[in-house]
């Protein structure tokens, strides 16, 4: 690459949102760039991230149009039911307050679990030697300056990329949407997430649990094997006194949330710590720039919807700038972004509200609420089609869904 170098699309951020957005434009004809910060064999490493993504059925039709899925289907575990409860999973079946079966829905999987790992050595597969889509990494981008039909992104060697269009994909914190001055709205939910991989002697049989507790919700979600992940949230200011505990009495605590019905349970991996937010970009657009994923929104794990979302604002900003580049229209126009801003932000805040408030309504144990929560589930339960509703929305086949994530190519 020489020093002043032109693409089409610059996409700051080749993280799992970030590189499958760049895939799929690269794989219909537009020159893209993506510029990451991380090294792609240390982002690969079992110890980098020991994070599982929850995939609804519309993002795993979106990864099979992009090519991805066939490296992906040996470490996919589809979950075939999602039990809803208050307290721990040692009561078993007798504390389910609502049960999700995919039979109810059709015969496929409601979603599938895939660890952030084995993604990402997916994506590293899929683009190579795919013409037109360049990994620049590690690097990173420090400036994004808009010229006349044109915007030019500096690298932190000095480089600098001519484009139409820049996409910050670059995370809850983005550099680039600060710079360009895009303002936020959200606020910390004083929880933090702990992550870690357990095995179990018991199989799982494809069964996910969110258990609500005090101090928020409690998940288990099976992987391949007999493993399951927890996403275990819990009060900020306890979190590090948990974290600090040996795995012996780390083993002791997530065994009173995790229940005995899977057997004997040993850690399998190290264990990782997140603070819990929610924002809002205020504007998903910019003079020849646009936002996409956690750049964009970032949401409570609480229905491990975040990723699902991010792969929509990949699929939706795709199509938009394809067919624009098809027509000969200049990708980076306000026009074209406008019609990607109206397609996805009302989208992401009502989800990220929807998610906020059964944060609220659910980490907490006053009496009062309690009920009224347990008789809401109790009622969404013994009504079939309202279940139906709510498994539509989450499996990502609602409203007006991108080509890509209807399996289609652009």
């Amino acid at each position: 690459m020489t020093a002043h170098s032109k693409f089409d699309v610059v996409i700051a951020g080749g993280g799992m949102v970030g590189l499958t957005l760049g895939l799929a434009l690269a794989r219909s004809g537009v020159e893209t760039a993506v510029v990451d910060g991380l090294d792609p064999a240390l982002v690969v490493d079992a110890k980098f991230d020991g994070r599982v993504s929850s995939f609804a059925p519309a993002s795993c039709r979106m990864l099979e149009a992009l090519g991805l899925w066939a490296h992906l289907a040996p470490h996919a575990q589809p979950i075939m039911d999602i039990i809803v409860g208050d307290g721990s999973a040692r009561e078993g079946a007798s504390a389910a307050l609502l049960h999700f079966d995919h039979s109810e829905v059709g015969q496929g999987p409601l979603a599938h679990m895939i660890e952030n790992r084995h993604f990402r050595m997916a994506l590293q597969r899929g683009i190579e030697g795919v013409a037109g889509l360049t990994l620049i990494a590690p690097r990173k981008v420090v400036r994004a300056m808009q010229g006349r039909g044109a915007i030019d992104v500096e690298l932190d060697d000095g480089r600098l990329i001519a484009a139409s269009l820049c996409i910050a994909a670059d995370g809850r914190e983005s550099p680039l949407r600060e710079a360009q001055g895009i303002k936020t709205v959200g606020w910390s939910y004083a929880q933090t997430g702990i992550v870690a991989t357990i095995a179990h002697e018991r199989p799982h049989r494809g069964t996910a649990y969110e258990l609500f507790l005090a101090s928020g919700p409690f998940a288990i979600l099976p992987m391949t094997g007999n493993r399951s992940s927890i996403v275990w949230t819990e009060r900020s200011a306890l979190a590090p006194a948990f974290l600090q505990l040996d795995d012996a009495a780390f083993l002791g605590e997530v065994g009173q949330r995790f229940g005995d019905q899977w057997g004997h349970l040993s850690l399998d991996g190290p264990r990782w710590s997140y603070p819990l937010s929610m924002h809002l970009a205020l504007s998903y657009i910019g003079p020849r720039f646009a936002l996409a994923g956690d750049a964009a929104h970032g949401v409570h794990p609480i229905a491990g919807q975040g990723l699902n979302l991010g792969l929509r604002d990949a699929a939706a900003l795709a199509e938009v700038v394809i067919e624009a580049a098809r027509l000969g229209l200049d990708i980076g126009s306000e026009a074209v972004l406008g019609r990607y801003q109206s397609w996805r932000r009302f989208d992401n805040a009502l989800f990220a509200a929807s998610f906020d408030a059964l944060n609220r309504l659910f980490s907490n144990d006053v009496a009062p609420v309690a009920a009224v929560r347990r008789m809401g589930l109790d009622i969404v339960d013994s009504i079939a089609p309202l279940k139906r509703f709510f498994m539509h929305q989450a499996s990502g086949a609602s409203g007006d869904v991108p080509r890509l994530m209807r399996g289609e190519a652009i």
